[in-house]
């Protein structure tokens, strides 16, 4: 019988104190702090590069195991229209709260005293952003390339064309099937190993945020980091809270079960780190593995609840920070058209600010060059924005095998517990 490990032991207690030991130099010294980016960077670089091999060998061992076509496109189905209907309560949400709250009046920002220069990089990349660039970027160049690059979408896209091959192929395919499989659980080993420096990881990125953007400097824009903040956590408890309930469990304990891939997000700004752990940990929650093989990579792109809760807050702020009218006719042509650009972002670094500009530049109605206000808490808004992706996705990963009959309920119970 295995003993639970020492509370030291535990990866959760690990990252918590690096954590405070991070915020704890960066704010005593800030530089030093700052320094220790590349600890994080090197994290988050480590596992990013197994991303590509775990969504192949996961969804086409996946799908080859169901061995019915129409149950994955039935599955894919569900899983959009969950999304959809998600992202779109989100947007709704995240409107509501800065109408209601209104960080941004009362600033009177001049544009004209603004250093455009500092968006360059990210402005540079908003022509790959939009529904029909997105639609196009999920066919990649060759099939290697996909992986070199790291794009989910398309090595998704690959792994399902595979899938489907296998199954075609039937008893012939079984050999290649067993490879697959035994790739998969190496990957995973090599994810265990690496998640041994995820406190050096946490502390390094944790120390770089404070001390590079130490709370004193953000004072003008604490509003908007408390609504937001607030919103997130609104979010989390009353929609995810809900959806939860309706499907029988606590959110509470999904969040329990899962805070160490939470506290890992918080301290890297990024959910990709965490993918595979979660992948992981949906099947030993009892969600079947075809179901989690395609509803966990395809949510990473298309299930971005607090992207989109970041994207409608940032906009309307930045409409009251430039005194911008915003009549209710802008602001729901603005929520249509963040509805297909929050789902181009994928693989883009710093998805998040860019799809922002992206945003503002096709709506015409903000100023683009007021983006670069939120520039400096970007990271800070991150923290919220990425953790709360990362739970949406897990929720979303039960609540389809649920509605697939995939989910093993007494599993799932026992994990939670």
């Amino acid at each position: 019988m295995s003993t639970k490990p020492a509370w030291y032991a535990q990866l959760w207690v690990q990252v918590i104190i690096a954590m405070a030991i991070g915020v704890a130099l960066g704010a005593y010294a800030p530089d030093t702090g700052a320094a220790m980016q590349p600890l994080g960077d090197a994290f988050i670089k480590a596992i990013r590069f197994l991303i590509a091999p775990i969504i192949f060998c996961t969804v086409v061992h996946g799908i080859a195991h169901m061995a019915n076509m129409a149950r994955v496109g039935r599955v894919a189905i569900k899983a959009l229209i969950y999304f959809e209907i998600i992202t779109l309560v989100a947007l709704i949400i995240g409107l509501i709260a800065v109408n209601w709250l209104q960080p941004g009046a009362g600033m009177n920002v001049d544009l004209t005293k603004i250093d455009v220069r500092v968006l360059d990089p990210y402005l540079k990349q908003t022509h790959a952003v939009g529904f029909i660039p997105f639609l196009m970027g999920i066919l990649p160049n060759t099939f290697v390339g996909a992986f070199a690059e790291g794009n989910i979408l398309q090595v998704l896209f690959i792994a399902v064309l595979c899938g489907f091959a296998l199954v075609w192929m039937g008893d012939a395919a079984k050999p290649i099937n067993v490879v697959i499989e035994a790739a998969g659980k190496m990957v995973f080993r090599i994810v265990g190993l690496i998640m041994y420096i995820a406190p050096l990881g946490a502390f390094g990125a944790i120390a770089f945020t404070v001390g590079k953007f130490g709370v004193g400097s953000l004072k003008s824009l604490g509003f908007l980091l408390a609504d937001f903040y607030g919103t997130c956590l609104l979010f989390i408890i009353v929609v995810f809270g809900g959806i939860a309930w309706f499907c029988g469990f606590n959110i509470f304990r999904l969040i329990r079960y899962l805070r160490e891939e939470i506290l890992v997000c918080i301290a890297t700004t990024s959910s990709e780190t965490v993918l595979p752990r979660l992948m992981t940990k949906m099947e030993a929650a009892g969600c079947e593995e075809g179901v989690v093989g395609l509803v966990v990579p395809t949510g990473y792109s298309f299930n971005l609840d607090g992207t989109c809760l970041y994207l409608a807050s940032a906009a309307v702020f930045l409409a009251q920070a430039t005194n911008t009218h915003l009549s209710l006719g802008d602001q729901i042509s603005l929520l249509l058209i963040l509805l297909f650009t929050s789902k181009g972002a994928a693989g883009i670094a710093g998805a998040a600010f860019v799809v922002l500009a992206a945003t503002l530049a096709a709506h015409q109605t903000i100023p683009v060059a007021s983006v670069a206000l939120v520039l400096g808490i970007h990271r800070l808004m991150s923290q919220a924005l990425t953790p709360t992706n990362f739970i949406g996705n897990a929720l979303a990963t039960i609540v389809i095998a649920k509605w697939e009959n995939a989910l093993d309920v007494v599993k799932l119970k026992a994990a939670l517990r």
